[in-house]
């Protein structure tokens, strides 16, 4: 007897480009931060870029056709709409006030650390040899690109509490990525970016006459500026971020964003004319290297199967 089925229509996996959406479109968020941070101060500026993030999220989310989540579910995008969004933002902003972009996106950048280790510990995702390994090379190519950042005199160009701000934001970084993960398996991934970005905008209200006070102050380039940061870096960037979280480990997507710091210093070279240091090019080099050797995947033992897919595939 045989029974027929019909046939699978393969759906399109479109994990690399959602990643590198990710990478561009934050590389350029702390551009566009530091471009403005001298119109708008932190908590206004947050509240201008997750309201009109809200709005694109709305048009690409059409929560209309989604069930809202419940219970455990509804409060882990709370939390992390909170946290990832509300908090973190105020946070980023304020720290680009006293450090430059680029600075900036390399102390953030520990936040994948922060991710790999807590998904391992908390989401049961383990230590794969090729994510410690990749993670491993592409920090240090933070290390060199760091190194790099430097004043015409040779001086480094840090400030303490911008660095301490930046450090707390990447806190809040890997804490709203690990909250987010789980609730993916029951919320659509653009669903679960625009609930969190509403959470977000609704806890930096208090800032709304202020934000109102400075966009009256604004000229076009500075709005322009802001709802860029709305649409691409929040609502496209953010719903890429869960498209791909929710097909790969959270240590995986985390270590892609190592890219984050030279491609920043890619395009704060092209807009603010700052030529990279040599450092700077072999830094990013070694990122790359390093995002490689996370997506290695080793040949299964010939003669062994499994029962289900393991969590670490290649894109």
């Amino acid at each position: 007897m045989t029974t027929s089925t019909s046939p699978r229509v393969p759906t399109r996996d479109l994990t690399l480009l959602a990643l590198t959406a990710v990478v561009i479109f934050w590389a350029s968020a702390f551009v566009g931060i530091r471009a403005v941070s001298d119109v708008f101060d932190p908590g206004p500026l947050a509240l201008g870029r997750l309201a009109v993030g809200a709005l694109a999220l709305a048009l690409i989310a059409r929560p209309w056709r989604h069930r809202m989540p419940r219970g455990r579910t509804l409060v882990l995008v709370v939390v992390y709409g909170i946290a990832w969004f509300g908090l973190y933002n105020i946070a980023l902003n304020a720290a680009e006030v006293t450090l430059d972009a680029g600075t900036t996106a390399l102390v953030v950048n520990i936040g994948p650390i922060l991710i790999a280790l807590g998904a391992g510990i908390f989401l049961s995702e383990g230590f794969p040899r090729p994510l410690m390994v990749g993670m491993a090379i592409s920090f240090a190519g933070v290390v060199l690109i760091a190194a790099s950042t430097r004043d015409p005199s040779g001086v480094a160009t840090t400030s303490i509490v911008g660095v301490v701000l930046a450090v707390g934001a990447a806190l809040l970084y890997a804490v709203g990525a690990l909250v987010q993960k789980p609730t993916l398996a029951a919320v659509d991934p653009s669903m679960s970016v625009w609930l969190a970005c509403t959470v977000g905008a609704v806890v930096c209200l208090p800032f709304a006459p202020r934000l109102t006070e400075q966009l009256g102050r604004a000229d076009a380039a500075d709005v322009g500026w802001l709802v860029y940061l709305g649409v691409f870096p929040t609502a496209i960037g953010f719903a890429a971020w869960a498209y791909a979280s929710k097909r790969l480990t959270s240590g995986q997507v985390a270590s892609t964003t190592y890219l984050v710091p030279a491609v920043t210093t890619l395009i704060s070279w092209v807009l603010l004319a700052e030529i990279p240091a040599a450092l700077a090019f072999a830094g990013g080099g070694l990122c790359l290297i390093g995002v490689a050797v996370t997506r290695w995947r080793s040949r299964p033992a010939t003669g062994r199967r499994s029962g289900r897919p393991p969590p670490w595939r290649a894109l």
